[in-house]
């Protein structure tokens, strides 16, 4: 589902899109294709936010059979081809378990939320939090579109630049 919406506060329009996908990783690939399409014409910011049934890194999985990078590809090529970076979180590391006994219990980063770079300028201090949940396996999410104090100053930090004698420097730019 696809929302356009506009901030009551900042009166930026943005666009937001909520996910349930399969859970099947043949059947989530019309969902990638969907979302690449919407990126090739969306110019405002846009948040994607939701349950993707699918971790992106080895860091995202507790417990099961190990972690298979080939079933995160089509996720992670999806998310490079529209430009979105994950937004990160506040909370628990999983959103979901399987809620299996002590020896056969997984979890999972399954929910999350992205964003392409109009977002990120538009948003800067926007947060994702994991809360806890009651009565499901997942955990629901909280996007929180915080103000940002404009006398707060700016960093931009780069790493890895290069310097001279082919060294690495860690270099900080204040705007």
């Amino acid at each position: 589902m696809s929302l356009e919406v506009k901030h009551v506060e900042n009166g930026n329009l943005f666009h937001l899109t909520v996910i349930y996908a399969k859970c099947k990783p043949v059947l989530r690939r019309p969902l990638w294709e969907v979302l690449r399409q919407k990126s090739s014409i969306c110019s405002v910011p846009w948040c994607v936010i939701g349950d993707f049934k699918v971790i992106a890194s080895v860091e995202e999985k507790i417990g099961g059979i190990p972690f298979q990078m080939s079933k995160s590809l089509d996720f992670l090529s999806m998310m490079e081809d529209c430009g979105l970076v994950d937004l990160g979180f506040y909370g628990p590391k999983v959103t979901w378990s399987n809620g299996r006994g002590q020896c056969s219990i997984v979890w999972k980063k399954l929910e999350r939320g992205l964003a392409n770079a109009h977002w990120l300028e538009a948003f800067p201090a926007a947060t994702i939090s994991h809360l806890a949940s009651a009565e499901s396996y997942h955990n629901p999410l909280l996007l929180e579109l915080h103000k940002r104090q404009d006398n707060v100053k700016k960093y931009f930090k780069f790493l890895n630049c290069w310097v001279d004698n082919n060294n690495f420097l860690p270099v900080v730019f204040e705007s």
